[in-house]
């Protein structure tokens, strides 16, 4: 759970969203893909339509949930849809993308992609009613979302780009051409076959890994053998799905073998420790954690059944998590 929560702290969105049983993948459309800009360094992706067919989803939803997106549902309610609707019934996929607006820059930015059955031509029509007025970049046009600051694009009936507008701006450009987006970056694309068959999934470039694991260590992150390996750390992704139980694969790419077996040891030894002053349910679910390492690939495997899972949700390591 030591590891659970660092991963957790440095996803855009939470990672224990959940996936249903028997979920489909979370795959993106080449529209959604390419309004990903290149410099991105992490980029999560959600079956987000699967959730519903899940109680102890829709449980984890609820608790985890990024106000942003409640905030984005809220908003689009009262600009383009019937009170009685969500955005949730429309949507099948769900990312988003934590990228730096250019390659030189320490900043990074979030912009949100939807993929889905979306009620196109009504909601531009009830833009219209409410007189909301797009801005047009090139043949874009860009909605304001209410009073959020947020604002939407269509890029295609069936897949929205949403967020703070110079973000959205930012994607557009991807998209477009006018910048370069993520099918030019080699590294990221890589990571993303290895892991967009499940439900759920992340991929995190060089600097993203880097940060990833420094909360994962947490003090263990400032010894020697750490700092003479983080630079080797290339590039990381994930898969979660809930198909009998709970199961999170993480696999990290040093480029080596001495530094995936570096890794490894370190996080060995920090569940070791966790294992010693956790609770009962924590003690479970670090017993089911496996560190290994191979040819310069580091892996860990979470398992858990849904009872023992359960148990987590209610714990107060899980509470401090995620707010």
């Amino acid at each position: 759970m030591k590891l659970l929560k660092a991963f957790v702290k440095v996803s855009i969105v939470p990672m224990m969203l959940a996936a249903a049983t028997l979920a489909p993948a979370a795959q993106l459309s080449t529209d959604a893909r390419t309004a990903v800009p290149r410099d991105v360094q992490q980029l999560v992706v959600i079956d987000y339509r699967a959730m519903q067919n899940s109680t102890a989803a829709m449980d984890l939803r609820e608790r985890v949930m990024p106000p942003e997106l409640k905030e984005f549902d809220e908003a689009l309610r009262k600009s383009a849809l019937n009170d009685k609707d969500s955005i949730d019934q429309y949507v099948d996929e769900l990312a988003f993308a934590l990228f730096r607006p250019s390659a030189s820059s320490d900043a990074l930015v979030t912009v949100g992609i939807a993929q889905g059955q979306f009620p196109y031509q009504d909601i531009l029509a009830n833009f219209r009613k409410q007189k909301v007025k797009p801005t047009l970049v090139r043949t874009n046009k860009i909605y304001p979302m209410a009073k959020t600051g947020m604002v939407l694009c269509f890029v295609d009936p069936s897949t929205m780009v949403f967020g703070a507008k110079d973000s959205v701006v930012k994607a557009l450009d991807a998209r477009d051409g006018v910048g370069p987006n993520l099918l030019s970056n080699a590294s990221m694309m890589d990571a993303m076959k290895t892991v967009d068959s499940a439900p759920l999934w992340s991929i995190l470039d060089e600097k993203g890994t880097r940060t990833m694991m420094k909360q994962v260590l947490g003090e263990a992150g400032s010894v020697t053998d750490f700092e003479t390996v983080q630079k080797r750390l290339l590039a990381s992704w994930y898969g979660m799905n809930f198909q009998h139980g709970v199961k999170f694969d993480l696999t990290i790419s040093t480029g080596d073998s001495f530094a995936a077996a570096t890794i490894s040891s370190l996080l060995t030894a920090a569940v070791t420790l966790r294992k010693m002053s956790g609770t009962n349910a924590e003690k479970q679910a670090l017993s089911a954690t496996t560190v290994a390492s191979n040819a310069g690939l580091m892996s860990i495997h979470f398992a858990a059944s849904d009872s023992q899972f359960n148990e987590l949700l209610h714990s107060p390591l899980f509470h401090s998590m995620v707010h």
